[in-house]
């Protein structure tokens, strides 16, 4: 949807279950909720190897298309090293098909290499492999045969149908908040996405930063997607907020303390928070429910949304 101010917004969309059991019902109901207030977007992350119960993101939105019409699809972001860039080219441009070209792709490279060995790939060269599977994927996709001399990939005359039906691909959001992560964004990217887990000071920063690079790239900011997650928990009662805030990011992070990340407010605060990331220059805001998703989405659309 997008607000009076111009801000435009998706909302995050039920993937951990901490009791262990699929509510089918409940996501069907959530995700045309979502779609019929005119969320512009509903998001996804990425946990292959997470130990709580988490659906893995590419499978699950074939499943979403097939229950909605015109709400699009994110995932924010894939940890790209840990994926076989041929295979996950092929699935994200038959999702892409399946929901008629409703799909936004997120692309990171992770906070580190502890899971590598469970994925047969080794630490050293990260950041090449990272880039180069981003290339592969853009071949496949653009290419009718694609040719691409790598060091860790090689197609020669390779072919793969169905493209994507977006074109030239699905837009490729980056993640990563580092100075060669926001230049990658600008040289490779079509959009930016400011992390959940960094604060709002953090994600402000970067925002300011990364409109320099578009600046110094000759890139128009209104051409680039610039937007922010934002774990979030609305209550009258904000120290409430920030306890229930803090359990479920608790959970979601392994038990990590998290009473310093996401925005436990007010309506007002809320409103105040967003509106200081679109002035700037967040064009997109993910808000990212944490704890009684449905309730929140009632408290968000009737007390925040408005007055922004």
């Amino acid at each position: 949807m997008k607000t009076k101010s111009g801000l435009r917004l998706g909302i995050s969309l039920p993937q951990s279950f901490p009791g262990e059991k699929l509510d089918h019902t409940y996501l069907r109901e959530y995700v045309l909720k979502a779609e019929s207030l005119g969320f512009e977007d509903g998001w996804l992350t990425e946990g292959i190897l997470s130990a709580n119960y988490h659906l893995e993101p590419v499978t699950y939105i074939a499943h979403l298309a097939a229950i909605t019409t015109k709400l699009r699809f994110g995932i924010a972001v894939i940890i790209l090293n840990t994926r076989n860039p041929v295979q996950l080219a092929k699935s994200l441009a038959t999702v892409d098909q399946l929901s008629n070209g409703r799909l936004i792709v997120g692309v990171g490279i992770g906070a580190g290499t502890a899971n590598y060995p469970a994925f047969g790939i080794p630490a050293e060269r990260r950041v090449a492999r990272y880039e180069e599977a981003i290339n592969v994927m853009k071949a496949l996709w653009t290419e009718e045969r694609a040719t691409l001399k790598g060091e860790f990939w090689t197609l020669d005359g390779t072919r793969m149908k169905p493209k994507p039906l977006q074109k030239p691909h699905m837009p490729l959001v980056f993640g990563g908040h580092s100075e060669p992560a926001l230049r990658r964004a600008v040289r490779m990217g079509d959009g930016w996405m400011a992390a959940g887990s960094t604060s709002t000071a953090e994600s402000l920063a970067s925002l300011k930063q990364i409109r320099g690079y578009l600046a110094e790239a000759g890139r128009k900011e209104s051409e680039f997607w610039l937007s922010k997650r934002i774990y979030i928990a609305v209550d009258d009662d904000e120290a409430r907020a920030r306890e229930k805030l803090s359990a479920a990011l608790s959970y979601q992070y392994g038990g990590r303390d998290q009473s310093d990340v996401g925005l436990a407010a007010t309506p007002s605060r809320a409103v105040e928070v967003l509106g200081t990331l679109r002035e700037a220059g967040a064009q997109h805001i993910l808000i990212n429910p944490a704890y009684d998703h449905m309730q929140q989405m009632d408290v968000l659309m009737n007390k925040v949304i408005p007055q922004l």
